[in-house]
């Protein structure tokens, strides 16, 4: 990524232009341009886009939220080290995408860590951030971060927060 690139991260607002986000996934489009406004006002989902300043293009952008995750689906090595409660409360980055002419530039990482960082420093208690991968490419595009596959879910991936803390310390 060239060191000129000017950005910025910032929650999704009504003066942010999506209509021409295409990240070659129509049901992310989508998301971004008609549904995403929608879950931020009714507290469903925390959108953040990136913003290209030069342009004002919204260029990349995820989702945030809260998810519950049921200590039986966690692989036993990590469930044995928490208490004995039915769920575990977690985060959930619901979606990530950038727009196809800034893909291969670094960006679904800048993305990911903000998301990451965002979810640590959460007043809420939180023990993991969980991700359910589109596809195999995005399921490997996680695991290169070190999430870890549900047993029984393989598109469904998480990372412990005890593993983000170090990723920032």
């Amino acid at each position: 990524m060239s060191d000129s690139f000017d950005y910025s991260i910032e929650p999704l607002g009504s003066h942010h232009n999506r209509a021409a986000f295409s990240c070659g996934s129509e049901s992310l489009d989508i998301y971004l341009q008609r549904q995403a406004r929608q879950d931020a006002r009714k507290y469903m989902a925390a959108p953040y886009v990136l913003i290209e300043k030069n342009s004002g293009a919204v260029i990349g952008y995820y989702t945030l939220s809260s998810v519950g995750i049921n200590m039986g689906d966690l692989p036993p090595e990590i469930r044995k080290k928490l208490p004995k409660y039915p769920a575990a409360p977690a985060t959930l980055l619901g979606r990530l995408a950038v727009d196809e002419k800034y893909q291969g530039k670094g960006l679904g990482e800048i993305l990911l860590m903000d998301a990451l960082y965002k979810s640590l420093r959460n007043e809420i208690a939180s023990m993991a951030v969980v991700v359910d991968a589109k596809d195999d490419k995005a399921r490997s595009f996680y695991e290169r971060y070190d999430f870890i596959r549900f047993p029984d879910y393989p598109h469904r991936l998480f990372l412990p927060m005890t593993v983000i803390k170090k990723m920032f310390k």
